[in-house]
């Protein structure tokens, strides 16, 4: 087991799974752990990437005690693991609100961040600004993270059921609530953020190449969030797929990979 001392005396899990190509870090969505990856690791790999995968400050085999569970402490984590490990050209993907920490990343890493990937990705914002309605509200997200609090298993394992279009088999299903349900109940604190995000100048100012996967039957992030950043920043390409929910690399497995290995393979 590799962990990474951040914040004092705390530490974040990860695992650098090997490869002789291009660096890749893929970063989870909220409440999830870095197992959700495994159905393309292998693949990654064959295409001769370096996949690296972590675990969230609070979530997975991370130290679940940190005072500070905000996107940005999260992003800092995972900077500081690419300095770790001395990668340089790396490609950050991040999925759903990892795609807010991968977007924070990225803006922390510079010149060592090749690409960003928003996989469904919960950036730059979720909810509705008043120059720009699409995504939800930011009393829906709050309403959300006081009915977790007060009922955390039912709420948490309703959660799970609305991940994908098409329901999941029980075995996918009970491994993505249990992941839920392991992550520290302070973790509603990262989710919170997302009420209020706006990261549209951070975003902006990266001057690398970008993908946004957009999902079309996406029930957690408005498929228009992900539309638009393809059709905004100047150097992003968007990839779709109708009929899909919020996990694509799960639902859409094939054309995922595709997709995401022309794009660094092009880089």
């Amino acid at each position: 087991m590799a962990r990474l001392e951040v914040d004092g005396n705390k530490s974040i899990y990860y695992e650098d799974l090997g490869g002789d190509g291009r660096a890749m870090l893929l970063i989870h969505g909220w409440g999830m752990d870095n197992r959700c990856w495994d159905g393309v690791i292998l693949p990654l790999q064959a295409e001769g990437h370096r996949v690296i995968t972590m675990d969230h400050r609070g979530c997975g085999r991370s130290d679940h005690d940190f005072a500070d569970l905000s996107i940005a402490a999260i992003a800092g984590d995972a900077a500081a693991l690419v300095a770790h490990l001395g990668l340089s050209d790396v490609v950050v993907n991040g999925w759903s609100l990892g795609g807010a920490v991968a977007t924070h990343a990225a803006s922390l890493l510079g010149d060592r961040c090749a690409a960003l990937v928003l996989t469904a990705g919960a950036s730059p914002i979720y909810t509705q600004k008043p120059d720009l309605q699409i995504g939800g509200m930011p009393e829906d997200v709050e309403g959300n993270v006081v009915a977790m609090n007060d009922d955390r298993v039912n709420f948490l394992t309703m959660l799970a059921t609305a991940i994908c279009a098409k329901p999941p088999t029980d075995a996918v299903l009970a491994s993505m609530a249990g992941a839920f349900l392991n992550s520290s109940a302070r973790a509603s604190a990262t989710l919170a953020e997302l009420a209020h995000l706006d990261q549209r100048e951070m975003m902006m100012a990266l001057d690398i190449p970008l993908l946004s996967f957009i999902c079309g039957q996406d029930g957690f992030v408005a498929p228009d969030i992900s539309r638009w950043v393809a059709e905004n920043h100047p150097r992003a390409t968007g990839v779709e797929f109708p009929e899909s929910g919020h996990a694509p690399f799960m639902e859409e497995r094939e054309g995922y990979l595709a997709a995401l290995n022309d794009f660094v393979n092009g880089l």
